[in-house]
């Protein structure tokens, strides 16, 4: 009996040891948050989606994002109308992904508390135009909860979202793409 109790004592402990020195495995969220601004001396235009599905593999840096257009929100319904319907035609093309790396993945530290920074790079496809894009992420991770943040610029233009010149001075050419997603580890 001493003995299976210390072999189970034993084993609990290795197991607790794996969990918190676990780096590898999938991080996903189904609730993760793309925020986009707009900054013109005329009108500021933002619009949050809280609804962005996203999963990292811990071990290998792969990361993935999608997210439908008609879920972004505007604080006025009209811009929200002409969002979908005019600029991104949410219809014929209804998502917006991102495929890409977390580089130097096994610096950041899954299964320890901290603020960790890497690079990360990939492709980002809005209406089916595909665009290498690349920008600097803060992982902060508290409690087994990976919260992801970053932060880059587009420029509607290279997408083919075609601005009408009767609005054009109302929408920046350099619109600010904001991430920030809480991954939990997928069992």
């Amino acid at each position: 009996m001493k003995k299976i109790t210390i072999l189970s004592l034993a084993l609990l402990a290795i197991g607790l040891v794996a969990f918190k020195n676990h780096s590898g495995g999938i991080f996903k969220t189904n609730t993760g948050n793309i925020n986009f601004f707009s900054h013109t001396s005329v009108e500021d235009i933002a619009a949050d989606n809280h609804k962005v599905k996203s999963a990292f593999d811990a071990s290998s840096g792969k990361i993935q994002f999608s997210a439908l257009i008609k879920d972004f929100e505007f604080e006025k319904a009209l811009m929200q109308e002409h969002f979908n319907e005019n600029y991104m035609n949410s219809t014929k093309f209804p998502k917006t992904t991102f495929n890409g790396m977390i580089e130097n993945m096994d610096a950041i530290k899954i299964g320890t508390d901290g603020i960790y920074t890497s690079n990360i790079s990939g492709k980002l496809t809005i209406k089916d135009v595909t665009k290498d894009v690349s920008t600097k992420g803060t992982f902060t991770v508290k409690g087994g909860v990976v919260n992801a943040k970053a932060t880059f610029q587009i420029n509607p233009t290279d997408y083919n979202i075609e601005i009408p010149r009767v609005v054009s001075k109302k929408i920046s050419k350099d619109i600010k793409v904001s991430i920030d997603a809480d991954y939990t580890h997928a069992h």
